[in-house]
């Protein structure tokens, strides 16, 4: 899997973080998404699925 994220559309909701902490972050000054991995281990897939299809501005990318 990997995972890329358009942070010039990120609405700084944080659905993402919330569904998938040990993938994406937010960046302190404004809450933009971080990708903290672009290729997450197996056991994240669902969670990161999940943070994509939660992300209100579509911002997250997923490839399998």
């Amino acid at each position: 899997m990997k995972v890329a994220v358009e942070q010039d559309k990120c609405v700084a909701a944080g659905n993402c973080v919330s569904a998938a902490m040990d993938v994406f972050d937010q960046r302190d000054e404004d809450g933009i998404v971080v990708l903290l991995t672009d290729n997450p281990p197996d056991e994240l897939a669902e969670e990161v699925r999940t943070a994509a299809a939660v992300c209100p501005a579509l911002a997250i990318h997923i490839k399998d």
